[in-house]
């Protein structure tokens, strides 16, 4: 198991994160803190751990502002006859200009087939896909659907992605990341242990 720290700067809107991040025998677990400034300015806590092939089983977010908080508690199941379905719990206090928590509705149907959480705004939950399908070291396209927590309200979506391998520069791995919702494209460098270093337009790794 290899465990590490991770700093991130955030770029627009301006903020940090802080991970405390494990890694090995094909599971990953990780809790975070980051500040953000926008709509408006927060704290977030998150606490992830996945099943095995790193998928997610579980992301706890709580989050909180000036006179609000709100909490997601977002679970795949990895057994009987629920296996792969998704559910989640949440609170909400006070009264932001923000949508409610949660998936539309309170349904989580679209998630059908998800195998991982991406945490808006957070550069840690790109790589499960990643480390799943060995892209740090090469291959791809792959595409995948995943339940997308949008930050800092913590509304749950399902969105589609795909990653492909594009090189290695300075010590990083280059691996292309592709909405395929709309129109965002950016080519995030890895480490060696598929942990995200740099995600442009999103954040940087502070060394």
């Amino acid at each position: 198991m290899t465990r590490m720290m991770r700093v991130w700067a955030k770029e627009e809107p301006f903020g940090t994160e802080l991970a405390d991040v494990s890694i090995g025998g094909g599971v990953l677990s990780a809790t975070g803190v980051a500040i953000g400034t926008g709509p408006a300015p927060y704290r977030l806590d998150y606490r992830l751990t996945t099943a095995d092939g790193y998928v997610t089983a579980r992301l706890v977010v709580r989050v909180q502002g000036q006179g609000w908080r709100r909490v997601l508690e977002l679970e795949r199941a990895a057994a009987g006859k629920s296996a792969g379905a998704w559910s989640c719990r949440t609170e909400a206090e006070g009264a932001p200009d923000l949508p409610a928590p949660g998936g539309p509705g309170g349904d989580l149907a679209a998630l059908a087939g998800a195998l991982d959480c991406d945490l808006g705004l957070s550069p840690l939950t790109n790589s499960m896909p990643v480390l799943r399908h060995g892209l740090h070291e090469g291959g791809g396209p792959v595409d995948v659907l995943v339940a997308w927590v949008s930050v800092p309200d913590l509304t749950v979506h399902a969105a589609r992605q795909r990653y492909t391998f594009v090189r290695r520069e300075r010590g990083a791995r280059i691996v292309r990341f592709e909405s395929l919702d709309d129109t965002f494209t950016a080519e995030i460098g890895f480490d060696r242990h598929g942990v995200v270093l740099d995600y442009p337009g999103i954040a940087r790794h502070v060394p």
